[in-house]
């Protein structure tokens, strides 16, 4: 089972590995190794949401996200994107022009980058606020912290009350603390509309039973727009490590590998379902990355802090999930051992001394199995252990 799920990413690790140790020896393997525990410790919210998706998608579509969306996630979220965001706003013309400069001046290129990072961090903020509120704001079977998730369900009963929430944080990060309110904004924006747009026609596809095809297709661009927001995050922290393009894509290319194995795995295992807590653990590391994310367009937030943030939800959730399911086992073992309450309390089990041979109500009948079988006895007899207790001339009688 493990073998087969993560096949893929143990061969796109030694690839991966080898290339960067040919293309810069020593160096660049160690930098590979460490960008890749870092997608992998950042984006592990990612699988467990990912999977919540999956489940609701046709084999066919499940087949193209892990193959058609790992194309994407690794060379066109993890190499690609950057390059077009920094030519974007150094205004290049062009990726090529941007690889080159990584290349020629990865001082210069990452600059570019750090440039571009408010934007990026106000779409994708937005955008998994987006999510975190629409969970939150719902009702669920099962709650992790009802204490604070059953007064935001109550109030999730206000129409559209994320997009208000979600809005009034735009406000008043952009108006605050940001340095280009205007561009800001309207990334912010444009990542609550991505949402909306992207998640709202999955649903919608889902719910009236249109053709599998394209309720597939939008939950499969849901789920790739996921992905680049979590991997904003990653892509702008993987410049505190290296500059250099083909480094930073091999390290986060293996950890998204890993990523989209980890989400089939817990699909194909049925984890959401066996450990209940784990989807909410999720939503709040979710929330918890969102509100790093707003805050680092005016303040620098280590990684290891998001990191450790989303990590220590989910393992939380995950602790909970287990005490709950033995508190559950627990109880069913109680229930499975009570004694019947008709019986009489002092008295003690019969032994087998005590119990007498069953005898048929006329003298010397013939109590054989195959009668038992064929029903005889019991239907003169309706019940054989309490007429052997009895005495004999009331049993004559």
């Amino acid at each position: 089972m493990v073998l087969r799920t993560f096949g893929w990413s143990f061969a796109a690790t030694v690839v991966a590995l080898a290339a960067a140790f040919l293309y810069q020896g020593v160096t660049a393997f160690v930098l590979v190794a460490v960008l890749a525990i870092l997608e992998i410790s950042l984006s592990f919210d990612n699988a467990v949401v990912n999977a919540k998706v999956l489940e609701r998608m046709s084999p066919f579509w499940q087949k193209i996200f892990l193959t058609v969306g790992v194309v994407i996630a690794v060379f066109g979220m993890r190499l690609l994107f950057p390059l077009i965001i920094v030519a974007v706003t150094a205004g290049m013309g062009g990726p090529v022009k941007a690889f080159d400069l990584a290349l020629d001046d990865p001082d210069a290129y990452q600059h570019a980058m750090e440039s571009a990072h408010p934007l990026i961090a106000a779409f994708g903020g937005m955008f998994l606020l987006m999510l975190f509120l629409e969970f939150v704001f719902q009702e669920h079977p099962e709650r992790w912290l009802p204490w604070l998730e059953e007064p935001l369900a109550r109030l999730g009963q206000v129409n559209q009350l994320p997009v208000v929430v979600a809005g009034l944080a735009l406000v008043l990060v952009s108006g605050i603390y940001a340095d280009d309110p205007g561009n800001v904004m309207i990334a912010g924006v444009l990542g609550i509309m991505t949402y909306i747009l992207v998640n709202g026609l999955g649903e919608l596809f889902s719910e009236v039973g249109a053709s599998a095809a394209r309720a597939g297709f939008f939950l499969f661009l849901y789920l790739e727009v996921l992905d680049a927001s979590f991997s904003f995050d990653g892509v702008v922290g993987a410049f505190a490590i290296s500059s250099d393009p083909i480094v930073i894509a091999l390290g986060l290319g293996v950890g998204a590998m890993y990523i989209r194995s980890l989400t089939v795995y817990l699909v194909r295992k049925g984890t959401l379902s066996e450990y209940i807590y784990l989807e909410h653990g999720a939503h709040w590391a979710i929330g918890a990355l969102a509100v790093c994310m707003l805050v680092s367009i005016a303040r620098d937030v280590p990684e290891w802090l998001t990191g450790g943030l989303g990590a220590g939800l989910i393992l939380a959730a995950f602790l909970s999930s287990v005490v709950h399911n033995l508190d559950r086992r627990s109880a069913a073992a109680d229930a499975g051992s009570g004694t019947d309450p008709e019986a009489d309390p002092e008295a003690g089990p019969v032994t087998e001394s005590e119990a007498e041979p069953v005898a048929d109500s006329d003298a010397g009948a013939d109590v054989s199995p195959e009668r038992l079988e064929d029903g005889e006895y019991a239907s003169r007899n309706a019940s054989p252990i309490p007429a052997a207790r009895t005495p004999e001339g009331q049993r004559r009688q």
